[in-house]
This record gives C-alpha cells, sequence and structure tokens, in this order.
C-alpha cells in the first residue's frame, strides 16, 4: 500500500497561527488513534501538493521533525482553505490504524456516456458526486467508477446499488439513493404577443371601457 509521504513539524511554541502562515507554513493538527493531539506545522506548498494528491481519500506518511520513529499513516480529516486566495491556511490530520476500519469519502468517477443526454438532448443531474465507504486503511479505494450508459430514457435513474464495489468495501448511504438521472430539458415560456392598436389610433391613447367617453372630452348632450 503506497502512501503520499509528507514532512511536517512540532509547531513552534508562542507562535500563533497567523504568524506561522506570514512565514510560509500553515499550522496543522494531528489527533486519531492511540494519538493525543498534536499541534504541527508544514510548509505551505508541500502541504498544498500533498493535498493535491492525496484528498480526503487516500493516506498520508507523516515524517513529524524528521525522527523515522515518528512516521504516522493519517487521513487529511479536515482542511480550511481561505475565501479569497482559495489558498489552504489550516489541516487536520486523523491517524489511522491499519488494523481498524476507517469511514472515508470517496469520489465517484463518472464513465460512458447517457444516450438520453446523447439522443435526446436531456440533461443529466447529479445529486450525489461522492459516497462514504468502510473498510481497512489498505483498503480505500482512490474513486469508484460509474458507467452512465444505463441512463437511455428521461427519469432513468442510477443509485448507490448500482456502484460496483471492490472487496471488503462497504458505501454506508442507502442502496436507493439516487446518484444522476437525467430529466427533459425545460421549455421555454411562450410570451403572450404585445396587444394590437387599432389603425389611425392616437400614439399614446389610452383604451377607455366599452360606452365610456373618452377622458376629457365634453359631457353627452342631456347629462349632467
Amino acid at each position: 500500500m503506497a502512501m503520499i509521504p509528507l514532512a511536517v513539524a512540532t509547531r513552534r511554541p508562542k507562535v500563533k497561527a497567523a504568524a506561522l502562515r506570514r512565514l510560509g507554513s500553515i499550522p496543522c493538527v494531528l489527533y486519531g488513534q492511540k494519538m493525543e493531539n498534536t499541534l504541527l506545522e508544514c510548509s505551505a506548498p508541500v502541504l498544498q501538493k500533498a493535498f493535491d494528491h492525496a484528498g480526503k481519500s487516500a493516506l498520508v506518511e507523516l515524517s513529524i521533525d524528521g525522527d523515522a520513529e515518528k512516521v504516522v499513516p493519517a487521513l487529511f480529516r479536515d482542511i480550511a482553505f481561505d475565501p479569497v486566495t482559495d489558498h489552504c491556511i489550516h489541516s487536520d490530520f486523523y491517524a489511522v490504524d491499519l488494523t481498524k476500519e476507517v469511514e472515508v469519502p470517496i469520489p465517484l468517477r463518472f464513465e460512458g456516456v447517457s444516450s438520453a443526454v446523447r439522443d435526446l438532448a436531456g440533461v443529466l443531474v447529479v445529486p450525489l458526486d461522492h459516497v462514504t465507504v468502510r473498510c481497512l486503511p489498505s483498503h480505500i479505494p482512490a474513486e469508484l467508477p460509474l458507467s452512465l450508459d444505463a441512463l437511455a430514457q428521461f427519469g432513468d435513474v442510477l443509485m448507490v446499488r448500482d456502484i460496483p464495489l471492490p472487496p471488503n468495501v462497504v458505501i454506508l448511504e442507502g442502496p436507493t439513493v439516487v446518484i444522476a438521472t437525467v430529466q427533459e430539458q425545460r421549455k421555454e415560456e411562450e410570451v403572450a404577443p404585445p396587444p394590437v392598436v387599432a389603425e389611425g389610433a392616437a400614439e399614446g391613447a389610452v383604451p377607455t371601457a366599452e360606452g365610456a367617453p373618452p377622458a376629457g372630452s365634453a359631457p353627452m348632450e342631456g347629462t349632467k
């Protein structure tokens, strides 16, 4: 089982998180199986590269302070990003016991082409693009493939039970949870044509109730 190596260091004492970021490091926390909460820091570009490769579904091998006795298999559990720059500003790592099952979100990889989309101009709707699995760390799949070929008509659906699974991996979502479906495109609403103005009508004239005299006209003879 290959793990993504990641060098981290024990967080410098009395250095606040904001100061660490200004120095180019990201504050981190390590916790989990047989592990007390440990404050760490990591070079920002190194951490970003590791997360880009691992996401939340692949194991990383944390090497703490370059000590061979401080190597910990872990998962990215939570990672926070700056809302403006989209750069990582904090990361939590979950230390795993390789002999115990873990629960991990796994992305879905859609394959093939829905004929309802290709031939009928349908719209592919994907309510769920990942599922949570339970398995041993050594059995964590990087992704789960799912073919779209079965979506042939409007209203056809793919559910969790349609996802082919590798051995010893269980999906925690219910079997009838919808993964993908195809809907018919909405037709544009017909716009009512503008009212037809009788030829010769004064420009800007306002229609009046039937039988009512036009505004500003003299009253009919014999009326008060």
